[in-house]
């Protein structure tokens, strides 16, 4: 290549990068492989290594990728997060020893230890009188987002510290969704309708992104710890002994952990490492190869971007090529349709591997795939296998783009798309495909937990035309159930006993809660804790139809971009209510329920305080308290008060303690809510003297807190 053609390439390298870093870091939604990216993060390094002339000033390789995203408070590292420089050959392992070795005295000796490389979205923890204050992501290392209120929802990370740590503490670790719990999450989006996510990393960005931590504590997220910050940390002599403090002090670190003292034996390490990869919890994409002695941090030092006393050696990423025979499209229990890759059989990580789900249309069109394309499988997560690309040179000169189905596969129907959705949806409530996952969902644990009716009944019923609506369970003829062939082909069985079993529990649903017959329903956008949240609100079932409530959640719609994004589920689930009950098919099913005798009740409401000083009134904390804000909480619910997650109208206190974003403060004021201190809090508890210091010890039992409004409430259980 010319110069031109050499700066040419070297800009648009930058471009690439810096776009793709937005994509995942911000967006969390990558459009290429890991591999990929690299490739493209290597050739720049080696182009501004051989052209510094051409070097850009704001080069990706001079920074962490990633900004802060819009809507949280910024927080600037001291010192900054740092990335690590990676390793893809044994190779270069063995010269990062060489290194070390010439920039060090021969009389210094040194040990190795090797750890996961968790995937995940690195976080500071800052702790001051031992109790959690602030937690951040890196953003782009310099400064990164204040994601306090989320990261509290993460159970294994301790909000209070033992005695024995220090009373100033940051440490540094990585955040992650578990693998089981990023399937059902991908599981429950996809079913719903919603997008999906990749790999259980961008389900995890994508979640400590949400501005409504209720939401966030509802999803699978946990996390390591396996660095220190700027402060808390320098008493310890080597990078073991500081891990070990981290466990005494309640913090989880790496489940695996070699110290060795040649460059040898961490390599064998990092072998052992990788045929673990699998049997964690969280998904590793390499392993972490650092000096353990923390003396001779300070003598090497570090360049812009990483640390000069460590390595990342990134693992070969686990793929295969195989054949892409054709594209079968699935109908779940909301009408969303599903393509589904039918593969010719690989083997990939342990497991043979013949079909791949495809999630939507807009993912089918995006990465091209067609009927008869050699593709690559790998794992989302090490447990779904998902298509990772096609090999366009191997695709045949005849091949044509897939063209979804614009009707039903199972029967006939036209399929729409809904507003805000990337599926497509057969809307035929009696479509044979529907009814059988219906009636699985109707009987599922969460809703009316007819233990008996499982898959292989379900399935039989509605292909025997025995039940063609949910409610038929109602009516079914006990003899006819108990003679009924439930076996596979050429093997009878008759279900038998369990019928009894059966009609006990679908007489046992009729008393159940309002709450578990709506989820039952199967409506749109209403999961566990929104029909929770729904039927608080309700007395009966008959009280839905044209509920005001809810009417009422969409009129307060404001739709004024992010900060409503959270409002605009619950918009849409009041909307599903409403249209469900004002259907002709909800209109049936109040009429059978009303023949039947069943008019499912809300629970009894729960006890709310009556009395004190802040009877009513809804209170948000926010900033760095002076106690731990459970402690606050407590004493405001004591009060009579109820403790908000975010500022709405019906805030009456703002509480805001240290490192307040004004953009909180003047979206109270612009409300009408009153910005207080602490100082003032307890002016209003009644708190003086001795009585501000101590613990709190109430004389009566502290009352349960008051069921919030429905725009107020808990979402999705996803």
């Amino acid at each position: 290549m010319n110069s031109e053609e050499i700066k040419n390439r070297m800009d648009y390298l930058v471009n690439e990068i810096n776009r793709n870093d937005r994509l995942y870091y911000v967006e969390a939604r990558p459009q290429i492989p890991d591999a990929e990216y690299d490739r493209m993060y290597e050739e720049l390094i080696r182009l501004e290594k051989e052209h510094p002339e051409f070097k850009d000033p704001n080069s990706p390789t001079l920074r962490v990728s990633g900004e802060p995203i819009e809507g949280f408070v910024q927080v600037h590292h001291s010192p900054p997060m740092k990335s690590l420089d990676k390793c893809y050959e044994k190779g270069e392992l063995i010269q990062f020893d060489s290194f070390l070795r010439r920039e060090m005295a021969s009389s210094i000796k040194w040990n190795y230890v090797v750890e996961p490389k968790v995937d995940g979205v690195s976080m500071s923890l800052l702790y001051e009188n031992r109790v959690l204050v602030r937690a951040a992501t890196r953003g782009n290392g310099e400064v990164g987002d204040d994601v306090t209120q989320n990261v509290r929802t993460i159970r294994s990370i301790p909000k209070t510290l033992p005695e024995d740590a220090p009373e100033l503490l940051e440490v540094r670790g990585e955040v992650f969704m578990t693998r089981d719990g990023f399937v059902k999450l991908n599981a429950a989006l996809d079913e719903s309708g919603r997008e999906t996510f990749m790999n259980p990393r961008n389900a995890c960005a994508g979640s400590l992104k949400l501005l409504d931590p209720k939401i966030v504590s509802t999803r699978p997220l946990d996390m390591v710890v396996y660095n220190a910050g700027g402060v808390g940390c320098e008493k310890f002599s080597t990078h073991a002994e500081m891990i070990e403090a981290f466990k005494r002090w309640g913090f989880s670190v790496a489940p695996f952990s070699r110290i060795v003292p040649t460059i040898e034996e961490a390599i064998e390490a990092i072998d052992e490492l990788g045929n673990k990869r699998h049997d964690f919890r969280f998904e590793i994409d390499g392993a972490v190869l650092k000096v353990n002695e923390r003396e001779l941090y300070n003598s090497l030092g570090a360049t812009a971007h990483s640390p000069r006393w460590a390595r990342a050696y990134k693992y070969a990423p686990e793929r295969a090529e195989t054949l892409l025979r054709d594209i079968t499209v699935q109908v779940g229990r909301t009408g969303v349709l599903t393509p589904v890759a039918e593969l010719e059989s690989v083997e990939l990580a342990g497991s043979v591997i013949s079909r791949a789900t495809l999630h939507n249309a807009e993912q089918i069109a995006a990465q091209d795939i067609r009927i008869g394309d050699h593709v690559w499988v790998v794992k989302a997560g090490d447990v779904i296998p998902a298509i990772d690309g096609v090999l366009v040179e191997k695709r045949s000169s005849d091949s044509k783009p897939y063209v979804f189905p614009s009707v039903c596969p199972v029967c006939g129907s036209e399929v729409v798309k809904f507003e805000g959705e990337v599926a497509l949806r057969c809307v035929n409530p009696a479509c044979p495909a529907q009814l059988q996952r219906r009636l699985e969902h109707f009987a599922s644990r969460n809703a009316l937990d007819i233990k008996a009716l499982g898959g292989r009944l379900s399935d039989i019923l509605v292909e025997k035309k025995i039940v063609t609506d949910p409610l038929d369970l109602f009516s079914l003829d006990y003899a006819a159930l108990q003679d009924l062939d439930i076996g596979e082909e050429g093997s009878p069985r008759k279900f038998g006993k369990n019928a009894l079993n059966m009609m006990k529990a679908v007489e046992a649903a009729k008393s159940l809660p309002l709450e578990r017959w709506l989820f039952a329903f199967g409506i749109p956008n209403v999961g566990v804790t929104v029909a929770r949240d729904i039927a608080a609100e309700h007395k009966a079932l008959s009280d839905l139809v044209k509920s005001p409530v809810l009417e009422n959640v969409i009129l307060n719609d404001t739709k004024k971009g992010k900060e409503h994004k959270i409002l605009q589920i619950k918009v849409e689930a009041a909307k599903a209510v409403l249209a469900f009950f004002d259907g002709e098919y909800g209109l049936k099913v109040l009429e059978r329920l009303n023949a039947l005798g069943i008019n499912p009740k809300s629970s009894e409401k729960e006890i709310v305080k009556t009395t004190g000083p802040l009877v009513g009134m809804g209170c948000v904390l926010t900033g760095s308290l002076s106690r731990p804000r459970t402690e606050w909480a407590k004493l405001i619910e004591l009060a009579g008060g109820i403790v908000q997650s975010s500022v709405t109208s019906k805030t009456r206190y703002l509480i805001a303690g240290a490192n307040v974003g004004a953009a909180k403060t003047e979206k109270a004021k612009a409300l009408g809510t009153e910005v207080i201190d602490e100082l003032r809090l307890k002016e209003l508890l009644g708190m003086t003297g001795e009585d501000s210091k101590g613990d709190i010890t109430p004389e009566e039992p502290t009352p349960k807190k008051k069921t919030a409004p429905l725009i107020q409430g808990e979402l999705l259980g996803l």
